[in-house]
């Protein structure tokens, strides 16, 4: 044994060369299950698909309400009594059926209402017309006619917009007196959400656990954007809301991983490389608030003005600050 040092020597000539090296994988975070909420949420639907649901809805509707139909007659030629209170419930049934569709259907006229103000603001922005920026001020408070929370806003809109010589300083005055508190309350469930989902990335390590709570967070961010801003969604009308803004992410690219978005949080690179969960956690918490932005822009009646847009880092900056130690070695 010596104490020098060991050399090997190829005598062959074939000595290894670092070139020579497999590339080490990528283990950078990738926000995977939000990638797969924005893949599931925005696959195109077949329509031969929809309409076989459709067809197999009214199948077992159909089926359902001779079954009914039977049992109450069944029911009635035994006993009367019994008969009728089949029917009555059954009856009270209906009711609550018919007025669960009236509500769906009255929250989907409310979608319809924010999008005919968001394409009337940008029609008043574009012309600067005073008289149709004016209208457009008094239609938007109507819109919030009867909440609480607006009724400030309101009356200093309808008092702003009499005095007010162009459009713009109408336009500036609506988001200033009657949008900013509403904006305010929608970055406050952006950032929940983002939190949330950035937590149970990180924390919890069962498998499609961090999927299913990305869905359900980013399902109930939209609908409580939706419901701030007076959309008041709904079930058909979340989902709907839900597919709109994820397509239009995926359309745009806003769902791809940058280095803007590990980067965002102070110690984001830090721990990328401490642990792959945390790194998870903080890229899916990032893409939770683009999401989360992409709803405001889509349940805003009017569009942000100059400077006004909610910036995705700062979001994720006040969401993820202090659920995750920057200091980490």
């Amino acid at each position: 044994m010596t104490n020098g040092p060991l050399l090997i020597d190829f005598e062959d000539g074939n000595t290894p060369s670092p070139a020579d090296a497999p590339p080490v994988a990528d283990i950078s975070p990738q926000g995977q299950a939000m990638q797969t909420v924005a893949t599931l949420a925005a696959r195109p639907r077949s329509r031969l698909w929809a309409w076989l649901w459709r067809s197999l809805g009214a199948v077992l509707t159909f089926l359902i309400g001779v079954a009914l139909w039977t049992f109450v007659e069944d029911m009635i030629a035994r006993s009367p009594l019994l008969g009728w209170a089949a029917m009555l419930l059954i009856g009270v049934f209906l009711i609550l059926c018919l007025a669960l569709l009236i509500r769906e259907l009255a929250a989907l006229n409310r979608l319809a209402r924010v999008d005919r103000l968001q394409h009337e603001a940008a029609q008043v922005l574009a012309e600067n017309d005073l008289s149709r920026a004016r209208n457009f001020a008094a239609k938007l408070a109507a819109f919030y006619k009867g909440r609480e929370d607006t009724a400030w806003g309101r009356a200093r809109l309808e008092e702003g917009a009499a005095q007010a010589f162009d459009a713009d300083t109408v336009m500036i005055l609506a988001e200033d007196t009657l949008l900013a508190p509403l904006d305010a309350a929608a970055t406050r469930e952006v950032e929940a959400a983002a939190r949330q989902v950035a937590t149970v990335t990180a924390l919890v390590p069962l498998a499609f656990a961090d999927v299913l709570a990305a869905l359900t967070a980013n399902i109930r961010m939209i609908r409580r954007i939706a419901e701030i801003y007076g959309g008041r969604s709904g079930t058909f009308g979340a989902w709907r809301l839900t597919r709109a803004v994820v397509t239009h992410l995926v359309a745009t690219g806003a769902v791809a991983v940058g280095d803007d978005l590990i980067g965002s949080v102070g110690g984001g690179t830090i721990l990328a490389k401490v642990s792959r969960r945390f790194g998870e956690g903080v890229v899916n918490g990032a893409l939770t608030a683009r999401v989360g932005v992409a709803a405001i822009e889509v349940c805003r009646p009017l569009p942000f003005g100059t400077g006004r847009r909610p910036r995705v880092t700062r979001l994720v900056q006040r969401a993820l600050t202090g659920l995750f130690d920057r200091s980490a070695p």
